[in-house]
């Protein structure tokens, strides 16, 4: 990224972490939990409309650094490796896959 962009990025990320945190809370523990993605999409098209593109790569960055961070916590608590926690994802992805 150059100055420019990581400026214009840095102006909005306060609100779309914000907006990242609400969302988390709204759909942690979400029942059923197949209405997460619909939430997530809701929240995507709002940032998308007020932010544009700039917003989602925000949005995807916000996401993309708590999940990691959650990864590495996981991981140490349950003294897995990061790959063997991905793995477990990985796997649970594929058996969600073969039931539909």
């Amino acid at each position: 990224m150059d100055e420019e962009e990581d400026m214009r990025l840095a102006r909005m990320t306060p609100e779309i972490s914000r907006r990242t945190l609400a969302l988390l809370r709204g759909v942690a523990g979400l029942d059923p939990p197949e209405q997460v993605p619909e939430e997530a999409m809701i929240t995507a098209d709002e940032i998308l409309a007020e932010f544009g593109t700039d917003g989602l790569r925000v949005l995807v960055m916000t996401l993309a650094a708590w999940a990691t961070a959650q990864i590495e916590s996981v991981a140490e608590l349950s003294r897995r490796s990061h790959e063997a926690v991905l793995d477990a994802m990985e796997l649970a992805c594929l058996e969600a896959g073969a039931e539909e």
